[in-house]
């Protein structure tokens, strides 16, 4: 046995070298006034130990915050041999939870059991004391030592209290680990994924106990013991969304309820999921037997084309274009992105599941032992599994460092260049650059291979020819559209022979008709992979039979056929972007660029592109209509790339954003210099726009209006402009707001920007359109409403010179620093909510802007909680909502519960609200929408399918409604 400090074997590169010091010098400080630890404390003062220890604590507030509450792990750490060490933690536990009186003394345990695995396994991955698969095991050991010992002591009590009869612990009841857990695989903060079954014959409950009620009790104090947070902390964040039907079922269920399921409506996705199935705790030779049950339905003898099609489809929905994309780093999802680990996982179980079922030694759980295994029976080529073992231990290794910065459950490498360089040096690379280069060459070597899968996979039996349309509906026609996929080809045949016949302005002209025959069997075999073919052939057709010319469009498509799986997927799931496309389909040309589908355009592109745009403008109008289709361009690309997977709608809010203030920025430009050559210079005359609402969070959406503020400022009282035909200074800034708000409003011939809103400027509707920057300071400080201040904490400068920015934001910080009164604050919030609720009120859950436990719930929490905390921890303000409420965590403002219920509140409403925006012109009706559009939701929201995701949605309505009833109080 080697103690920690002599396995060393790398180190972190420093962040920020005064904060390492601080940390270990307070540690050593602590350590040396306890004359039991004092000589052995100076271990941590070596050269070796010291370098790693300042390293990690320059680099994560988690890490050092840990050791700074618990410094006698910390030395516990560094100088004992950390395999025994984790051993000996788990021996303990289970000894002290077998002694323990009450559930209060075992959470905190628990809580601390896990403070200490998480402090060593860090350090252990940091100084390379562990290769990562053996930090990864530990990761999992843990929690396996977590839940067995939470089951043991609720069995126990359960015993005590008479209502178990057997001395067997948790006989009949077990836990199903899934996923990561269940592959031994658990990443550093992750939350566990688990099933929870029963089988009353083996149970042992005492006769008047009613199983069902008994086990759901008890498996809600399971998740009550690993769950909720207290002053020690939390063990895991849980989650048993991936049980049948989950928004319809228990939270335990029986075994006979849980076979019926998966052999009467099991989907494939299930399937891929139950691949790594494992008993962690409870009964575990009654959950093998289970496990076992579940065999033929996991693993198929035979090649089932519905499975194949079906995996096609999986691969689509996370990448649904292949042939186009650049990798971007900054903001790229490490797990979910392209090139990242859920992509290598996928490689592996998608052979599992078509293999699987003649080849038993394909049934493996974990990832890397499944390369092995594919590559041992040829499935691979060697290389290719040497390649994923590498680039999957290497992507893990970083996951694993973007979690312990804070211990947050994320996957988002930070597009802030200060948080990328945190992550890069916590990683041991000198900078950014370097740390760049390396996730790149991994993200590309991993799409390669990903991509190269799909090549050998066989096709479902889909492409069906023989599609003639003539006068009478020919069979063998309707037999093939039918092999395609569709319900109804009597309907598609209708509307291709309304299409051949010219009967739409789009075909009129032969040429057109030439066109559209010539890809006419590819585009009838895209919309038969979609998800409802019937639909987006439906609604292409409503596209045609709108378009003035079809020609442009036609001509494109019988081009570049990698466009018609892209339309096709838009007509079924976005019916708002197909008809965009059909008004305008010359916005497809950017589609052909290499690479679209890489990361958004940075704000120096944007500028260029917009710039570039309008210095081709011949006169005033023509810069509206070319800042209009450089606008609309944009904004398409942005929504494709949400519908595509390539962007997060999180990062789509910043991007949507990022086009609205450069358009902005460039049009009030031209009204300015326009406004001079008729009015002249206002002497000393500076004007800024302030965001407010959506865009001043950075969240806009595809559909999202703009609210704004101008600010002006000139010299002298009564100055007016230097142009012949002069204006007074009041007057000249009045015009300029009026000629911006015309300029992004105003219908052109290329149409509108955006609505503009002014509503949220002083006095609103009744005062001036623009405020000179005194009498703004002066309402701000002096006559603003409670709610108006609440909008402020989302206002943000946009435009305009240095020194006026300065002046706006300094009156907005000091406004939103004064010191409140909570309870008075709170009587408005709740006041104001409660208007709102009886005038749109509504129990319509999909109506996320208005329901009880929506977005107006979220939003005002956030701003109330930083209006009446801003004057003791400033820190917290934030426009963004999300970021703002991780911040009032961050401050202590909010307690770690709730931070667990509202950030990723605030994630989740804005990714539904951002893809609904995108997808539709009017309301979401859950048993009316597109298939197609019920999978995209449940995509970008990381859930497996449409009802989980409507099942967590009802649940995060009801705690974020009681969080805001007990803070807002």
């Amino acid at each position: 046995m080697t103690a920690f400090a002599e396995r060393i074997t790398e180190l972190p590169q420093i962040y920020d070298a005064a904060r390492g010091a601080d940390v270990l010098a307070s540690a050593l400080k602590a350590l040396r006034e306890v004359p039991a630890l004092a000589a052995s404390a100076e271990l941590l003062a070596a050269p070796k130990s010291a370098a790693l220890l300042e390293a990690v604590f320059s680099a994560s507030p988690y890490l050092a915050a840990l050791a700074g509450r618990s410094p006698h792990l910390l030395l516990e750490c560094l100088t004992r041999d950390p395999d025994t060490h984790l051993a000996d933690a788990r021996a303990a536990l289970a000894e002290d939870v077998a002694q323990a009186a009450g559930q209060k003394e075992v959470m905190t345990l628990l809580r601390q059991f896990k403070q200490r695995t998480a402090l060593l396994t860090a350090l252990a991955d940091l100084g390379g004391v562990w290769p990562t698969a053996v930090t990864l095991r530990a990761l999992s050991e843990t929690a396996d030592a977590s839940v067995q010992e939470a089951v043991a002591f609720l069995f126990r009590k359960a015993r005590e209290a008479g209502q178990v009869t057997g001395q067997e612990d948790a006989a009949g009841y077990f836990v199903i680990a899934m996923g990561k857990l269940g592959a031994m695989e658990l990443n550093y903060s992750s939350d566990i994924d688990f099933m929870v079954f029963y089988d009353t014959e083996f149970a042992g409950l005492a006769a008047d106990v009613e199983p069902s009620s008994f086990f759901v009790r008890l498996t809600r104090d399971l998740v009550r013991l690993l769950q909720e947070h207290t002053g020690d902390g939390y063990v895991y964040r849980t989650d048993l969304r991936l049980r049948p039907d989950p928004g319809a079922t228990q939270i335990a269920l029986s075994t006979d309820a849980g076979l019926t399921y998966y052999e009467s409506f099991g989907q494939n996705w299930e399937r891929a999921a139950l691949i790594k199935a494992r008993i962690a705790a409870g009964d575990v030779a009654l959950g093998g037997e289970f496990l076992d049950q579940l065999a033929p339905f996991i693993w198929r003898k035979y090649l089932d084309f519905a499975a194949v099609a079906d995996i096609h489809a999986m691969k689509r929905r996370v990448h649904a274009f292949k042939g186009h994309g650049a990798i971007a780093v900054e903001g790229h999802d490490i797990k979910l992105g392209r090139g990242g680990i859920r992509d290598i996982e996928f490689f592996a179980q998608t052979q599992q599941l078509i293999a699987g079922g003649r080849h038993p030694e394909l049934r493996t759980r974990g990832t890397i032992e499944t390369l092995e295994a594919l590559a041992g029976g040829g499935w691979i080529e060697p290389q290719t599994a040497d390649d994923l073992t590498r680039a999957y231990y290497f992507l893990r290794r970083i996951e694993n460092r973007i979690q312990m910065v804070g211990d947050e459950q994320t996957h988002i490498i930070p597009a802030d260049r200060a948080e990328l360089d945190r992550l890069a040096r916590l990683a041991g690379f000198d900078d950014t650059d370097a740390f760049g280069d390396a996730l790149l060459a991994q993200f590309k070597l991993v799409e390669a291979h990903y991509g190269a899968l799909f090549e050998k996979i066989p096709e479902a039996p889909t492409s069906a020819p023989g599609i003639v349309v003539a006068d009478e509906n020919d069979p063998a026609t309707l037999a093939s559209l039918k092999q395609l996929g569709f319900d109804n080809p009597e309907a598609a045949v209708g509307a291709i022979r309304a299409w051949q016949s010219g009967r739409y302005a789009a075909t009129r002209s032969a040429k057109s008709r030439e066109r559209l025959t010539e890809f006419l069997p590819l585009l009838l075999d895209a919309f038969g992979r979609t998800s409802e073919p019937d639909l987006a052939l439906a609604t292409f057709d409503k596209v045609i039979a709108s378009m003035p010319a079809g020609l442009q469009l036609f001509s494109l498509l019988a081009a570049n056929p990698s466009l018609l799986r892209l339309v096709a997927d838009i007509m079924g799931t976005a019916p708002r972007l197909a008809n965009i496309i059909g008004r305008r389909p010359r916005l497809l040309d950017a589609v052909l660029d290499p690479g679209f589908f890489g990361a958004v355009p940075t704000p120096a592109k944007l500028k260029e592109l917009v710039g570039t745009a309008l210095e081709l403008a011949t006169d005033y109008q023509d810069a509206l209509d070319r800042a209009r289709i450089v606008g609309r361009e944009q904004g398409f690309l942005i929504g494709v790339r949400v519908m595509s997977g390539t962007i997060s709608a999180r990062q789509a809010g910043a991007a949507y954003g990022g086009l609205a203030e450069t358009l902005i920025e460039a049009l009030a430009g031209f009204v300015g210099e326009e406004l001079e050559s008729q009015y002249g210079r206002m002497p000393g005359g500076e004007t800024a726009v302030v965001a407010m609402g959506k865009l001043g969070g950075r969240e806009m959406t595809a559909a999202s209006d703009l609210d704004l503020v101008t600010v002006y400022d000139f010299t002298g009282d009564d100055a007016h402009s230097d142009g012949e035909r002069s204006l007074p200074g009041t007057q000249y800034y009045t015009r300029f707001t009026q000629r911006l708000i015309a300029a992004l409003s105003a219908q052109t011939a290329e149409g509108a920007l955006y609505e503009v809103d002014m509503r949220l400027r002083p006095s609103g509707s009744q005062g001036p359109v623009a405020t000179k920057l005194s009498s703004f300071v002066d309402y701000q400080t002096g006559s603003a409403w409670t709610w108006e201040h609440l909008a402020l904490t989302r206002a943000r400068v946009v435009t305009g010179p240095v020194a006026l920015r300065l002046a706006i934001n300094d009156t907005i910080r000091s406004v939103l620093s004064r010191p409140r009164d909570r309870v008075a604050v709170a009587e408005e919030v709740r006041a104001m909510r409660a208007r709102i609720a009886d005038e749109k009120g509504t129990a319509d859950i999909w109506d996320l802007k208005q329901v009880r436990g929506g977005l107006i719930d979220l939003e005002f929490l956030a701003q109330f909680l930083q209006l009446v905390s801003a004057a003791e921890h400033p820190e917290v303000l934030d426009q963004n909502t999300e970021m703002a409420l991780t911040k009032l965590s961050a401050a202590g403002v909010l307690s770690p519960g709730d931070s667990e219920i509202l950030i990723p509140a605030a994630r989740l409403y804005h990714t539904l609200t951002q893809i609904l925006r995108l997808c539709l012109d009017k309301p979401f009706a859950a048993d009316k929408a597109p298939l197609a559009l019920r999978e995209l939701l449940a995509r970008a929201s990381d859930m497996p399918d449409f009802d989980t995701l409507e099942a967590t949605l009802k649940d995060t309505l009801g705690a974020v409604h009681e969080a805001f009833d007990r803070l807002v109080a």
